[in-house]
């Protein structure tokens, strides 16, 4: 690593008056990104079609694996649909049904259904519209428009709100996002939004199979932007759809690394197994038609698309079915408009109704309803009990942890330790190749100021008191001050306690945040996402960081931790503080001051990171009190808590969030190493002592 550069970086974070070439200074809000694409092109250096139509069917099965496995399975037996019809709209040649139909138990999918008047003596084909991200979702003109035309068009339509969107949303008013901490409820309970939506898109499928105006054997799947990339999931895998359009949708997924997309668009660590041109070769032999526009964001460009497009014609060519894929291009900016529906209908009417050469059809007269009077439940009349997205999310994180009950004896809770442990590991992603510590640094007065080589392509900067005798060594974490908490009353109070305070600036935190990082609640919106397409939750990386900043230090203190070691996370960053000390036995004592106290939340997490929602880590571990327990019998001290949605966690029930951890300790003779201070502060009965 060229350090001296980092003079500068150091003076410009800590104020300190260093002299070195400005050209040679790093640009730390950009090194984050330049990370994960060196990641993801090592991941994807190796790519090739495959070179014939064998190599392929074993692609697609193990393909077909890694993404069930990447959407947490789906349920083996189907609830009932158990459909409702809650009104009607008559039109000239169709008319327009309010539905909702079962697609988990307790769960109920808000649809329309467009039905032409022909259906009333002949079955006919089907298609299944999915939103997007507009606004009123299936109520939406956009969409609307869509539907109308292709029922005008002889084709029996369904259009369904995706979870969380439209009149499925955590309020009853139309136009709520479901992404960002709304949609990261649910990867702790290992069950990410794209998947959801691709298994209730399927029982949707189910749905029209049942209806007697269908040809169950003829159903199409279209939609754009979110719609479209569900559209691509859920004609992939579900191969009763015979013709798969999605539109200004379709790029890369190494373009989606520098762009901010929607947690519904997210399917963890797919970068590691796969890429989008694989994934739509799934549907290449069922009639796969891209439509890209040209003046669409880079992430769904033409460019971008046309290499996803390359591999989908190769697959098709294997299979025998050239003529069955197709790229059309509009000149248009990112939408579903009238040409983008005009190319639509033609290709449908190809595919579903074995009809045409697939040209464009023209787009009948088209007039929208007033979005109120499609929905189901208007106005606030939707029941009570609606099972909302975050509902979902703290329903199921009950189940997982009603059966994960603490062992009664040592012997039992040795063997559980080591399972939770290898689960810890595997839902924080690999790790890195251990690697020689780069120590080089500089000193200024009672400080020192120390460059951190992470891994290859992550530098990271600390500050440490410069003393010569180490006896006790305090690591604070905070993701807010970073460095600057080197400072602060805290550090100040344990220098008083003869510790000697650490204070590291995290990847992806504090100076080396990137620009347009936050989105509505998630600070860290863009990075955490990326993270998690290459399979790697931030939460893990932050882990990494932690654990070479000890490396970093114990070579400065002659090659060796003191006795006694303490990690501190306030705020989000006490889930960072135990999880590094569940997993390196070198910290000996452990503290969170006012953080995360439990995964499990019936709201959309507030004041918290997205980094920390690491997929799958309630169902493999535990919750934040099970990653306490794999402390013991070394010290933990919790002082204070807040819940997901962000509310203080007063007096007994904080001490009941860690029920669980009081319990091991005990097993393990070590009752006096954990302590929970409800409304106290830090110091209050000698807490770092």
């Amino acid at each position: 690593m060229r350090w001296q550069s980092w003079l500068v970086v150091i003076g410009l974070v800590l104020g300190v008056g260093v002299e070195s070439k400005a050209q040679d200074a790093p640009k730390p809000e950009q090194q984050f990104l330049a990370f994960i694409k060196s990641q993801t092109a090592a991941l994807r250096e190796k790519d090739q079609p495959p070179a014939d139509s064998n190599e392929w069917q074993q692609r697609r099965t193990k393909l077909r694996e890694n993404l069930l496995k990447a959407w947490g399975g789906f349920p083996e037996t189907p609830c009932e649909l158990a459909p409702r019809k809650l009104g009607e709209i008559q039109r000239d040649g169709y008319r327009i049904e309010k539905l909702i139909f079962q697609t988990r138990t307790g769960i109920w999918m808000t649809a329309n259904a467009y039905v032409p008047d022909k259906a009333k003596t002949e079955k006919v084909p089907a298609i299944l519209h999915v939103h997007g991200h507009w606004a009123g979702a299936k109520q939406d003109r956009v969409v609307q428009s869509r539907c109308i035309g292709s029922v005008k068009h002889g084709f029996f339509v369904l259009v369904v709100d995706a979870f969380g969107a439209g009149e499925r949303g955590i309020n009853e008013k139309l136009g709520e996002y479901h992404g960002e901490m709304t949609g990261a409820t649910l990867f702790p309970i290992g069950l990410p939004l794209s998947g959801l939506q691709v298994y209730e898109n399927m029982r949707a499928v189910d749905y029209l199979q049942t209806r007697p105006e269908v040809d169950g054997k003829h159903i199409g799947i279209t939609g754009a932007s979110g719609g479209g990339n569900q559209t691509m999931y859920a004609g992939a895998f579900d191969e009763r759809f015979g013709c798969v359009v999605p539109t200004c949708s379709v790029g890369t997924y190494d373009a989606y690394l520098g762009a901010a997309c929607c947690m519904c668009e997210v399917v963890p660590g797919a970068v590691r197994f796969t890429e989008e041109g694989d994934v739509l070769g799934l549907a290449a032999g069922r009639g796969a038609m891209i439509t890209s526009a040209t003046r669409d964001a880079f992430q769904f460009s033409v460019g971008e698309a046309k290499k996803t497009f390359a591999r989908v014609e190769s697959v098709a060519k294997l299979l025998g079915k050239p003529d069955g894929v197709k790229h059309t291009i509009i000149e248009s900016g990112h939408d579903y408009n009238q040409a983008m529906r005009e190319a639509m209908y033609g290709w449908m009417t190809r595919h579903l109704k074995g009809t045409g050469d697939g040209s464009p059809l023209p787009d009948p007269e088209i007039k929208t309803e007033e979005p109120e009077s499609l929905r189901c439940f208007p106005g606030d009349s939707r029941p009570d009990d609606y099972m909302t997205i975050p509902k979902f999310a703290g329903a199921e994180a009950r189940k997982l942890l009603e059966n994960r009950k603490a062992p009664t004896d040592l012997s039992a809770w040795k063997a559980t330790r080591e399972n939770m442990v290898a689960g810890l590991k595997k839902v924080l992603g690999p790790n890195p190749p251990a690697k020689k510590t780069d120590l080089s640094g500089f000193s200024d007065g009672p400080t020192t100021d120390l460059f951190v080589e992470s891994e290859p392509g992550i530098n990271l900067i600390a500050r440490v008191d410069h003393r010569k005798n180490w006896l006790k060594l305090a690591v604070l974490l905070d993701f807010d001050q970073g460095v600057q908490s080197f400072g602060n009353d805290l550090s100040k109070r344990l220098r008083e306690d003869g510790w000697i305070v650490a204070a590291p600036e995290l990847r992806a935190t504090g100076f080396f945040a990137l620009a347009g990082d936050k989105i509505g609640n998630a600070p860290d919106h863009n990075s955490a996402e990326w993270s998690l397409w290459i399979g790697r939750p931030l939460l893990g990386q932050w882990v990494v960081d932690v654990q070479q900043t000890l490396d970093v230090l114990a070579e400065q203190n002659g090659g060796k931790l003191p006795k006694e070691v303490m990690v501190v996370g306030t705020g989000p960053a006490g889930v960072l503080a135990l999880c590094t000390a569940a997993l390196d036995e070198r910290i000996t004592h452990a503290v969170t001051i006012n953080s995360l106290a439990s995964y499990v939340t019936d709201e959309p997490y507030r004041n918290q990171r997205l980094g920390l929602m690491v997929p799958g880590i309630l169902r493999d571990v535990g919750d934040i009190a099970h990653i306490a327990a794999l402390i013991a019998p070394r010290r933990v001290t919790i002082v204070g808590g807040v819940t997901g949605g962000g509310q203080t966690i007063h007096g007994d029930d904080l001490l009941k969030e860690f029920r669980v951890t009081q319990e091991i300790f005990a097993l393990q003779s070590a009752a006096k190493q954990f302590r929970v201070q409800p409304d106290g502060l830090f110091f209050d009965r000698g807490a770092a002592q």
